[in-house]
């Protein structure tokens, strides 16, 4: 894929970094002179622009891109530069980088962001999965379909140890995605047997969050038909 990053900084340097490892093509941008150091980054192509102003980012070709990242230190020109990548040029995927907050509600689909990731946020949430068990974490929300991604470790009370994976009633609209064993990433099929203390990671909407929480809790009815 060929990915733009916004903002140069330590953020978006180790970003692009990480996807130059996997086999991607990135373009980091940056308006301030100095943050252009294309021996920090090798591999990326580098842009000396302002990414919120139109007619410098049109340089950097967005509508090649298949995803646009906006990972500066300022809230507002993530926001701007996400609305101008989803509606001038058509960026299939947009992702933006909160520094505040208190600014969360703002990075939705009608700035044009398609996923916010929000780094105090997830903080806390790893910090609550840490020492939390029995309840759901929200480590983050996909803006698309308002559909979040939530953490679970799985009581050894709960009635669902020892169940396959299809004998579960899941609420509708529930996807679970993978499971960490004994600090092993998993991909459960239907016939995968839950453990106790088995961390879960499901694609949820907010509507089944409580149903899910209570599906997994020691006093759940978990059989389906």
């Amino acid at each position: 894929m060929r990915i733009s990053i916004a903002g140069a900084g330590n953020v978006g340097q180790y970003i692009a970094k990480e996807l130059i490892d996997n086999n991607h093509t990135v373009l980091l941008i940056d308006r301030d002179p100095e943050a252009i150091n294309q021996e920090a980054v090798p591999g990326a192509e580098w842009l000396l622009a302002d990414a919120c102003e139109l007619d410098f980012i049109t340089e950097a070709h967005l509508e090649t891109c298949d995803v646009a990242i906006a990972a500066t230190g300022d809230d507002k020109a993530n926001l701007v530069h996400s609305l101008l990548a989803k509606t001038e040029f058509a960026v299939p995927r947009t992702v933006a980088r909160v520094n505040h907050p208190n600014n969360e509600w703002l990075f939705d689909e009608q700035w044009g962001v398609d996923v916010a990731v929000s780094t105090p946020r997830i903080m806390c949430a790893l910090a609550e999965e840490a020492v939390t068990v029995g309840d759901l974490v929200r480590l983050f929300r996909f803006t698309r379909g308002d559909t979040g991604l939530v953490e679970m470790t799985l009581p050894q009370t709960s009635p669902c140890v020892g169940m396959s994976v299809s004998e579960i009633a899941w609420p509708v609209d529930v996807v679970l995605l993978a499971l960490i064993r004994d600090g092993r990433g998993r991909a459960p099929n239907a016939d995968f047997v839950l453990e106790g203390a088995d961390e879960l990671l499901f694609l949820v909407p907010p509507d089944a969050e409580k149903p899910l929480a209570r599906l997994l809790s020691p006093t759940a009815d978990v059989r389906g038909g």
